[in-house]
């Protein structure tokens, strides 16, 4: 799935090198001179379940599988347990089939689908929703100074984001150590891909911090409590119903994080204050 280690050694990182992510194009400025700017791809990927076409995804195109995969996972339209026979993409038709040892009850899902928030129109299917009030996810400690470090590293690392602007990133994280980041026009497509890799590597997500650029809203907690992480960070801000969600779920919930400031609205007995500083600057 073209992984490749970067400079901070994280198992994948921004796949700055690849030049079909980007366009240029140009334009006038304030000044009326002409520039030229790179601007994000965004390109249709059609996303099939055996042979029921589920949904067409505008997406950067990069980790096609894993954002197939991902998206399936998330909606609840493969199991924890699901056997894979096979995920096969086409670049020409840009389609994406995986393939399951049993049939889904696709058929009666697509009845339960509601719209959301999300950038890009996102769906979540109504069982989706109604499984959060199963889940407790595990207690853990997470150290404040791993949101600090997470902070600082993630805010400076070279990506998509800093080269063109207009992309939502996701991060999964071990400790203060970032070790998947992706990204997307939407940011629901950035965690679908991190979704996808954890479903396919059989990653333990019991002691993992999910990262994301986006608002904390409660399809983003669903998501995050449906892959089993406990502790789901932003730098933006919250909904009432995430922060419900998380509740619900024994979630840690810390949004505006910024430097050395954030806020928790949910699950703060993981909290280690193991270092103090100055907030003042």
């Amino acid at each position: 799935m073209n992984e490749k280690n970067n400079s901070q050694n994280m198992i994948i990182g921004p796949n700055l090198d690849d030049k079909n992510l980007v366009s240029s194009v140009t334009g006038k400025d304030h000044h009326g001179q002409i520039n030229k700017l790179d601007v994000i791809e965004e390109r249709p990927l059609s996303i099939y379940l055996n042979s029921q076409e589920i949904v067409t995804a505008m997406t950067i195109g990069d980790h096609p599988k894993y954002l197939a995969l991902g998206f399936l996972k998330n909606q609840k339209l493969i199991k924890e347990n699901e056997k894979i026979s096979g995920i096969d993409y086409d670049e020409e038709t840009r389609v994406v089939v995986v393939r399951t040892e049993k049939e889904s009850n696709y058929e009666q899902k697509i009845k339960k689908k509601i719209r959301t928030s999300g950038c890009a129109v996102g769906t979540v299917f109504g069982d989706m929703m109604e499984s959060i009030e199963e889940i407790v996810l595990p207690e853990s400690k997470i150290k404040i100074s791993w949101l600090y470090d997470l902070a600082k590293e993630i805010n400076q690392m070279n990506s998509l984001y800093l080269e063109v602007g207009a992309i939502h990133g996701t991060v999964l994280c071990c400790k203060n150590k970032p070790l998947v980041y992706m990204e997307d026009v939407g940011r629901h497509n950035a965690v679908d891909k991190v979704a996808g890799w954890l479903f396919s590597t059989k990653t333990n997500p019991n002691d993992k911090i999910l990262y994301t650029t986006g608002r904390l809203t409660s399809e983003m907690v669903v998501k995050c409590a449906n892959m089993g992480i406990p502790v789901l960070v932003s730098r933006s801000g919250f909904t009432a119903w995430g922060v419900e969600l998380a509740k619900l779920t024994n979630m840690t919930l810390i949004g505006r994080l910024r430097g050395n400031r954030f806020i928790c609205l949910s699950g703060d007995t993981r909290l280690d204050y193991d270092t103090e500083i100055n907030t003042k600057n």
